[in-house]
């Protein structure tokens, strides 16, 4: 710790001394991050908004060779990602969660695709994560953000960004990729991915076209079905926009997004230190969305500003699991082990309508709005045993299935929100706001006559629920100069509760569970000084946790899955990122986020050693400390203009679950890239990603109910990538 502590202080105090060699900077440089996003609901510069606020952009995507969430989402300060298998991976912020796998109940982080929400309440079936071509910045907010986006946001929220179609101008792209992973058995990695953008009618109609397709060589060898490099993973990908704007002040904005992927085998090990799994056949996963909307703005004249933007969503997800338990039959080997066989849809619907007040240097600024979400999902998981119903009868294993459980739910949620900024004097404003909302959870389960279930009849559970609201905020912002501000917030975030997922099946399991939710405290500052050379951003904050939603599992064979609301956490902590332009064409980042979150009062879990979790244990995956640092030189005044960086991150230790002492973190990776610019407007980069070939757990979190189940840092990673612009 010690060592990788001194790695990440040693870039903060160069970062810190960029004074010293300011003075052969080139005029006019701009401080890293000096971006303009939306995710406030308004169109500001990061640097003047008085919140923790990271964001990325498309140019800073492209230079780090980042394709998914798992590429840059863990640089960012606050910052972690679960990543365990692709559609179940959770991006975490500020330790917020109770497990490294996959929330119960509905994420405490909300994702959104230009502001629309892409997953749904309750377990969500999959979690998108949006390939970063074509995108024009990812933001990220950190803490509750409950006033503006509503529930799904207890620790902050994702929002991708993707360009859509622009009538000034005709535009294209390409990006292509081939590459190599340790331990692949040789497969190549690969990517295409070409976008082209058309003016139809100058400044008033055009059309926006992006395709892609991605393919990740699999690293880890599936011994129980004698396959190596058992993991491959492809990704498809189809983004449209059409722009039309009918008369100046009217925009009208319609998108489709698709994506698709395959995933030929699970990613997690049994074995922990290997590169190996034992199942006794393949578990592949497929998902996939469609989403498409409208959006309108409006001029409304001197006053304000219309937005209103609807969308449908539709999510599919198929899953494969082999079972190694020997159920009814006792064989675990083979292809006549059990297996299990899961399907899964959701529809997601919504509007949002909203009034923005413009900036026109009054002492007031305001915004309302109303929102509505309606969402259904239905699932469907069976296991089978061949040769069972020859042995325990049809009544409990009718087919050889001998578990079959079904879920429709849904989800309605509907909400009033606004804020409003007081600026008494040019350099003070305050702000309040708050959110009134109305939400359904409706849901029926049935847990089919089954030897899993022990039951020779059907058992099911049904709950409607309704719960009312408010969720405050309040802050204060302090401008010293255009260049630095100070701010304090206060605000809530909350998350739905629903049917429990194995309701009716035994007297002690909760027919629902509720809401739960965060209060949060913070206090922060950003500064760029020395003429932009250097940027600071400093958040301290302190959340309160109440009511969890826990998930709980229950004894074997079956291991059945519940959550209870109970106890309470608490979370403080420091976030710092700093940029610096440390002489010409030498540029430095780092961020480092020191936090402690741990239970606040004993979590009841019946099977459980002591019947539950102390009070100070710490929360799932909670490292105190994760620390990011790049080190980037450009020679622009070469031919090729050439540019060469390094990039670290750390994550120490925390334990994959509650009551676990298997742990996660306690690795530094290294990347390393190289480009140059090449005729006919081609960059070209050569990338090493974790040099070093580190071995790093990821999560682990059913080491403590069932077999284990390690995910695991992707080995050393080399390659080729070229990008074409026009």
């Amino acid at each position: 710790m010690r060592k990788a502590f001194l790695t990440g202080g040693g870039l903060l105090a160069l970062t810190m001394a960029a004074p010293a060699f300011a003075a052969d900077a080139a005029e006019g440089a701009t401080a890293p991050g000096d971006i303009v996003v939306t995710a406030t609901k308004r169109a500001t510069s990061i640097n003047q908004i008085g919140a923790p606020i990271s964001a990325v952009s498309g140019d800073e995507l492209a230079r780090m060779n980042a394709n998914s969430l798992s590429d840059y989402i863990t640089r960012l300060p606050g910052v972690v990602f679960n990543d365990y298998q692709p559609g179940v991976s959770e991006v975490v912020i500020r330790g917020i969660a109770a497990t490294t796998y996959h929330e119960q109940g509905q994420t405490t982080v909300g994702y959104y695709l230009n502001e629309i929400s892409i997953v749904e309440p309750g377990f969500p079936i999959g979690i998108p994560d949006i390939d970063t071509f074509d995108l024009d910045r990812v933001e990220v907010l950190r803490g509750p953000q409950g006033t503006l986006f509503g529930s799904s946001t207890l620790g902050g929220l994702v929002n991708y960004v993707a360009k859509t179609a622009d009538a000034s101008k005709l535009d294209a792209a390409a990006e292509t990729l081939i590459g190599s992973t340790a331990h692949s058995n040789g497969e190549a990695n690969y990517a295409g991915k070409l976008m082209v953008n058309i003016p139809i009618i100058t400044d008033r109609l055009a059309v926006r076209l992006m395709a892609l397709q991605r393919f990740d060589a699999g690293y880890i060898d599936n011994i129980g079905i004698g396959k190596k490099g058992a993991n491959d993973f492809r990704t498809r990908g189809l983004r449209g926009s059409v722009v039309w704007t009918p008369m100046d002040g009217t925009k009208l904005t319609y998108m489709l997004s698709a994506q698709d992927t395959r995933l030929d085998d699970g990613t997690y090990i049994t074995t922990a230190h290997t590169y190996d799994r034992v199942t006794q056949r393949a578990e592949p996963q497929t998902t996939g969305m469609l989403l498409n909307s409208l959006r309108l703005d409006q001029d409304l004249g001197k006053i304000a500003t219309l937005t209103v933007i609807g969308s449908t969503d539709r999510k599919d997800n198929t899953t494969t699991f082999s079972d190694p338990y020997g159920y009814v039959t006792g064989i675990t080997t083979g292809p006549n082990a059990a297996w299990d066989t899961a399907v899964a849809n959701a529809n997601i619907k919504t509007i949002e309508a909203r009034v923005a007040s413009k900036d026109n240097g009054s002492a007031w600024r305001w915004l309302i709005g109303t929102s509505y979400m309606h969402a259904t999902k239905y699932s469907y998981d069976q296991m089978w045993a061949p040769g069972a119903q020859a042995i325990i009868g049809s009544v409990l294993a009718p087919n050889d299935r001998i578990y079959g459980y079904r879920s429709n739910t849904l989800n309605e949620d509907l909400g009033i929100f606004g804020e409003v900024t007081w600026k008494p004097v040019p350099m003070l404003e305050v702000t309040g706001g708050g959110r009134w909302f109305h939400t359904r959870a409706a849901g029926d389960v049935l847990n089919q006559a089954s030897f899993l279930s022990g039951s020779t009849t059907d058992l099911s559970g049904h709950v409607d629920q309704r719960e009312n609201g408010f969720t405050p905020k309040a802050n204060i912002t302090l401008h010293a100069d255009r260049n630095t501000l100070f701010y304090a917030t206060w605000s809530r975030g909350y998350r739905v509760g629903g049917i429990n997922p194995n309701a009716g099946l035994l007297p002690a399991i909760p027919a629902a569970y509720g809401s739960d939710k965060v209060t949060n405290y913070e206090v922060g500052a950003k500064s760029q000084l020395f003429q932009k050379r250097l940027s600071l951003d400093l958040t301290l904050f302190d959340m309160e946790w109440s009511n969890i939603q826990a998930r709980e599992f229950g004894p074997g064979p079956s291991y059945y899955s519940y959550v209870v609301n109970a106890s309470g956490a608490r979370v403080r902590g420091v976030e710092f990122s700093g940029a610096a332009t440390l002489m010409k064409g030498l540029s430095a980042t780092t961020s480092v986020t020191y936090q402690d979150a741990h239970l606040t009062s004993f979590l009841p879990y019946e099977y459980a050693v002591g019947g539950g979790y102390a009070s100070g244990s710490t929360l799932p995956g909670s490292s105190k400390w994760s620390i990011s640092n790049s080190l980037r030189y450009e020679a622009n005044d070469l031919p090729g203009k050439p540019a060469l960086e390094i990039a670290h991150r750390y994550l120490s230790k925390a334990p994959v679950a509650f009551g676990s002492d298997s742990t996660r973190g306690g690795f530094n990776i290294v990347d390393a890239r190289l480009s140059a610019q090449l005729p006919h407007h081609v960059r070209a980069t050569a990338f090493i990603n974790n040099l070093f070939n580190t071995y790093g757990i990821l999560s682990g979190p059913f080491t403590a109910q069932t077999a284990p189940a390690y995910s695991i840092v992707r080995p050393r990673t080399i390659g080729l990538r070229l990008d074409w612009s026009l």
